[in-house]
This record gives C-alpha cells, sequence and structure tokens, in this order.
C-alpha cells in the first residue's frame, strides 16, 4: 500500500497540518498533586474542545519534560492538506502513529481507541486511524497523555520517542 508520513515532531510537518503541540503536566493538568483525586470520572484534558491556550509550546516532543512519578499531557490540532508528497489527500486513510515514553494512551477527538489508543507498556509503538477517508480541510484534535514508569518505581522522564501521520492511499497509481 503506497503511503506518506508527515513528520509532527518538525516545523515543516506541522507546518503541513497547521498543527502546534503544546504540553501539560498532570492528569488534570493546573490542579494540585498531578491532577490525581479520588473517583475521578476522566481528565478533561482529552476532550477537543478543552482549552489549552495557557499550555506551554512544546517544540520538541523527544526532549524529557518531567522526572519521577509524572504525567503529561500534549495536544495538537490539525488541517488535513490538499496533497501530501504530491498525491491527493482526499478520500485516503490516515492513521496516527506514535511511541510514547513509558506508557501512553492516544485521544482522536475526545475518543480512545480501547484496542489500539489505551495505556500501552514502555515504549510499544501505536497507531490508530484517524480518518477512512480522509478531506482536505477536516480538523482533528489529538491528545496523548504520557505517564512515567513503572508506576510504583519510575526512572528517567517523560517524552514522545516520535509523532506522525501516515496517509495511505489504496489504489494502484494512488
Amino acid at each position: 500500500m503506497p503511503r506518506a508520513i508527515i513528520d509532527l515532531n518538525t516545523s515543516s510537518g506541522l507546518a503541513t497540518v497547521k498543527g502546534q503541540w503544546k504540553f501539560a503536566q498532570g492528569l488534570v493538568p493546573g490542579e494540585p498533586n498531578e491532577g490525581l483525586v479520588s473517583q475521578l470520572e476522566g481528565s478533561p484534558a482529552r476532550l477537543p474542545d478543552y482549552d489549552d491556550s495557557g499550555w506551554e509550546v512544546c517544540e520538541d516532543l523527544a526532549k524529557w519534560i518531567s522526572h519521577g512519578f509524572s504525567f503529561v499531557w500534549y495536544r495538537t490540532q490539525i488541517t488535513f492538506p490538499e496533497s501530501v508528497a504530491g498525491h491527493p489527500v482526499s478520500g485516503v486513510r490516515v492513521q496516527f502513529e506514535t511511541c510514547i515514553d513509558d506508557y501512553g494512551e492516544l485521544w482522536i477527538d475526545g475518543e480512545c481507541n480501547r484496542d489500539r489508543g489505551t495505556v500501552q507498556g514502555f515504549n510499544v509503538p501505536q497507531r490508530v486511524k484517524i480518518a477512512e477517508e480522509a478531506q482536505p480541510g477536516e480538523q482533528h484534535t489529538i491528545a496523548l497523555l504520557a505517564a512515567n514508569g513503572p508506576m510504583a518505581a519510575p526512572g528517567g522522564a517523560v517524552f514522545v520517542r516520535y509523532a506522525s501521520l501516515a496517509f495511505e492511499w489504496r489504489e494502484p497509481g494512488y
């Protein structure tokens, strides 16, 4: 299957989809104790209409953000371009691919694919479908929750090894 990749950890890749990564620490950013509260129904940071305007801009997803036990959210809104690598985007499948150190959840437009986008342990590559038949100008919010692990005795820090969009054409000649 022919495919083209947009690297979402480069300024040129982000410019192609009119995106910008932002980040904030905590399961619920801005709340005490990393946003860890008893009986939490869910973090609002996963939702597409969440206000992340006060978050820091993230110029490099691979940069270590936090040491010890911690959660970090990364968010961006993307817009599908007219074409990628000289091929039209209309009607193609688009996948988001990433690898989060150590544990990660992928939320696309406020939804988590429970089979493919839920917590994966220790740097497991993840891929979820964003669109089966993309249309130029279509917008999507990508929210990544990263957690440092192992949870009982974390080491290292939180970061995203890579993040990309894969545009996949199903027909010969695309």
